[in-house]
């Protein structure tokens, strides 16, 4: 579910009027990962690398509020649920965008995600959850190692974004650098820390 709430109730007022109209609200954070555990738990059950590290994405996302909020065109929405966005290879060669509703559940977002996503891959249509879903954009470039991304402000996608490319080794370690691009309206710097940190042990904590 989604709906309008006035900016002056919540504790984005400030910002609100802040950022909405300023020529770039847009904010972009660096961060590599440590992400060897993820990398071991992937190989070990047989899991996507890419599903567990958009649930992690989910889980550290869902235990902060400012998630739940988003500027769309000049007005304040908040969501009860959020999304994952991931971007799809099609069978023809074009990609696809395709969004799957976080659960706390490990194997129900599994399953979802499979699903959604060889959908996507073979029909080439979209999967937008946006009018139910605070949705969370992702996209990784396997093509290569990347040292960090920034992405465009479009006035139009406010969404909060993550950009990674392949895992590299340090010493006995994977790690992964990836950027977070939020709106200022929705959170400030201490909100996304707090997002990138939670990601961390959300990732260091997987069984």
């Amino acid at each position: 579910m989604v709906r309008e709430i006035d900016p002056k109730g919540t504790g984005r007022a400030a910002a609100f009027e802040l950022w909405m109209n300023a020529p770039n609200p847009m904010v972009t954070f660096m961060k590599t990962m440590d992400v060897t555990n993820l990398v071991r738990v992937s190989h070990r059950r047989g899991l996507k690398f890419t599903m567990l590290l958009c649930w992690c994405i989910g889980r550290a996302a869902a235990g902060i509020e400012e998630f739940y909020l988003l500027p769309v065109g000049d007005k304040l929405m908040q969501y009860d649920d959020l999304a994952v966005n991931t971007i799809v290879k099609t069978r023809g060669g074009s990609i696809s965008s395709c969004d799957v509703r976080f659960s706390p559940d490990l194997d129900a977002f599994s399953r979802e995600y499979l699903v959604c996503t060889a959908q996507a891959a073979e029909t080439g249509r979209d999967r937008d959850l946006s009018e139910s879903c605070m949705v969370i954009g992702t996209s990784a470039i396997l093509d290569t190692e990347l040292d960090g991304a920034v992405g465009m402000h479009s006035g139009v996608y406010n969404n909060p974004f993550l950009i990674w490319g392949r895992c590299r080794r340090k010493l006995l370690r994977q790690v992964l650098p990836l950027s977070f691009q939020f709106h200022h309206t929705q959170m400030d710097g201490a909100q996304a820390g707090r997002f990138l940190e939670e990601l961390q042990r959300k990732i260091n904590d997987l069984k």
